[in-house]
């Protein structure tokens, strides 16, 4: 190790992935994660079973980041852990061990927000986007238009106003009776449906912003009155159902994202978020770059979902500027980018 050397080690607890990640001079060396797999009975994400979790799993999942990164605890700089937004009692597990942590070894604590991370998860690998670039970050929790001007200089466009895509992704997969998480499950089955099959209104808010509450409500007048008239109404469907659904939510997301662009005139266009991962989202927006000279930037899969690798990436250009917190600082369950 040089006497330069920036190494990070960083935790990301917000909702229920368990993950550490160490970066070193920018580069990111590993990504753990530990998923837990206790929600899927209840059909979501139970805030005190997910910290339980969170308190099982932390501490295998940082000795694995730093045996496998090749380094030491010594050899590390700071501790960075998401502040938030996110689950309170998540986060507090991920603060809490941080704190110490970093009070042990006496070294620098790094705070960052989530959603300014999940952004920055295009700076893990090549290609990455230039400055400035508009990022649809789009996840369970959050689904937001942002303008990126550097790399620690964001400005949020655009957002939805009440739920955000992934939870209209997975309430609509459970009025379909598919198991929790469903949104997964819902690109699955559409990649074999027709996704003209069955109409769905388009929500349209003023401005950039989006609303996703309505759909949920469609869905479930729709299919409660095509049930009377046949019960087997969604088993024989399932796929054309999924498909519908899956292209209202993408086409309320891209018409939204065109106007950014006009509004903006940036065409570097980068994706972010858990709903990333969707291969419908990643097909359209891929075909849409094509029709619109647009540079397209999407994160590999493990990138798209919450991890500690861009915890650490957003930790590394935090520390270049010398941003720092002290042994006080708190969790926020809601954080403004």
């Amino acid at each position: 190790m040089g006497t330069k050397d920036i190494t990070i080690l960083a935790i990301e607890s917000s909702c229920d992935e368990t993950s550490a990640s160490i970066i070193l001079n920018g580069k990111v060396l590993n990504n753990i994660v530990a998923t837990q797999s206790v929600h899927e009975k209840y059909g979501g994400v139970v805030p005190e079973l997910a910290s339980r979790a969170h308190q099982e799993n932390l501490i295998p999942v940082v000795h694995e980041a730093i045996k496998t990164s090749g380094i030491s605890k010594i050899d590390l700089s700071a501790v960075a852990f998401t502040r938030g937004p996110g689950l309170m009692g998540s986060l507090l597990v991920g603060v809490s061990f941080a704190k110490a942590f970093a009070k042990a070894l006496d070294i620098p604590l790094i705070d960052v927000n989530h959603m300014q991370a999940h952004v920055l998860a295009h700076f893990i690998e090549d290609p990455k986007p230039k400055f400035p670039f508009i990022c649809l970050t789009v996840s369970g929790g959050h689904t937001q238009l942002v303008l990126v001007k550097d790399y620690l200089d964001m400005e949020v466009i655009g957002q939805t106003q009440d739920d955000a895509v992934g939870e209209a992704f997975d309430k609509t997969a459970k009025l379909l009776g598919l198991p929790y998480p469903g949104g997964p499950l819902v690109d699955k089955y559409a990649k074999e449906g027709n996704p003209k099959a069955f109409s769905f209104p388009i929500t349209r808010m003023p401005g950039l912003n989006y609303s996703f509450s309505g759909i949920k409500t469609a869905v479930l007048y729709f299919l409660r009155d095509r049930i009377q008239e046949n019960p087997k109404f969604i088993e024989e469907n399932l796929n054309d159902l999924c498909a519908s659904i899956q292209h209202t939510l993408i086409e309320m997301l891209v018409i939204k994202l065109k106007e950014a662009v006009k509004q903006y005139g940036v065409t570097e266009i980068a994706i972010a978020g858990g709903v990333s991962a969707n291969s419908g989202l990643r097909s359209s927006l891929t075909e849409l770059a094509k029709k619109r000279a647009w540079n397209l930037y999407i994160p590999k899969f493990e990138y798209c979902t919450d991890n500690a690798a861009m915890i650490a990436m957003a930790a590394h250009y935090k520390y270049l500027r010398g941003e720092f917190v002290g042994m006080d600082v708190t969790p926020l369950a809601k954080m403004k980018l």
